[in-house]
Order: structure tokens, then C-alpha cells, then sequence
């Protein structure tokens, strides 16, 4: 995933600009098809990210599981 480009808000099919961003536990939609996932730290807590790409559009997504952070869940890292 490393070829990816910032995309404008028009390029998300309507799904993906649906998606609540920067909320733990949005749901995310049915055509999001998970790529991984990875341990980071955060202070002194580690948590989960897992990146996923929507299959009708190309957005590339993390979704970052942090239990002590409210604010943290979906967001846009680029497109394919």
C-alpha cells in the first residue's frame, strides 16, 4: 500500500463518505475488505490499527481501536 495518493472528498463512492470518521465504534460499510492489521503505541498503551481498501472506490482506510481515546477510529490515509 505504499503507492497511494490523497484523495478529494469526490472521489469516495457514497459508502465511504458515510463513514463517521475519527469515532471509535462507526461502523464502517460492507464493501471495506481489511488488508491487515498492526500494534502501535500510544503513550504508554499500545493499540490496534487495521488498514482496510473499499473495493468500489479505492479509498484506502485505517481504523485505529483505541479504548482510551474516543476521537480515534476511521480515517482516510489515501487511494490506490
Amino acid at each position: 500500500m505504499t503507492n497511494t495518493t490523497n484523495p478529494a472528498e469526490d472521489h469516495l463512492c457514497d459508502s465511504c463518505a458515510g463513514i463517521q470518521r475519527n469515532w471509535r465504534k462507526a461502523p464502517g460499510h460492507a464493501e471495506l475488505m481489511q488488508h491487515g492489521n498492526r500494534k502501535e503505541d500510544r503513550g504508554s498503551n499500545s493499540v490496534t490499527v487495521t488498514r482496510y481498501v473499499c473495493e468500489r472506490c479505492g479509498t484506502v482506510w485505517d481504523y485505529e481501536n483505541n479504548k482510551q481515546d474516543q476521537r480515534k477510529g476511521w480515517s482516510v490515509i489515501g487511494r490506490i
